[in-house]
């Protein structure tokens, strides 16, 4: 039986994706690995959401195996929020790929990329 599912997005530099998760959308830091005077590694969470990023620097030396696919990214994630209001002014500046719309399932979602590039699409259910 699954527990949890955590992705784990692959990126050049971690720094940059640290306002939007933690200033903009409120997650915590639960783990940070540095390499020099940058990250290699970091967590994200808020309730049970969970987020990881990993520098493709630490993915070469890491996970050698993979270390080229990681690169091929980007990731896709989609979020269910309580409010899609609160989430759209607290992602306010980012790129929308997505702009808002009500599905034939019900959600009402909006899509923004990350400083990374990774597209995430939030959506709220009435």
């Amino acid at each position: 039986m699954v527990k949890k599912i955590t992705p784990v997005l692959f990126v050049k530099e971690i720094e940059p994706v640290l306002p939007f998760w933690l200033d903009k959308l409120g997650f915590t830091k639960t783990i940070e690995v540095p390499e020099g005077n940058k990250l290699a590694f970091a967590a994200f969470k808020s309730g049970n959401a969970e987020i990881m990023y990993q520098t493709y620097a630490s993915a070469d030396q890491d996970l050698p195996s993979v270390s080229a696919a990681v690169r091929k990214g980007p990731t896709f994630l989609y979020l269910e929020v309580e409010n899609l209001d609160a989430i759209k002014s607290a992602v306010k500046g980012a790129e929308v790929y997505l702009p808002e719309r009500t599905t034939f399932y019900g959600a009402k979602e909006i899509g923004v990329k990350d400083p990374a590039g990774h597209f995430i699409t939030f959506a709220q259910f009435s």
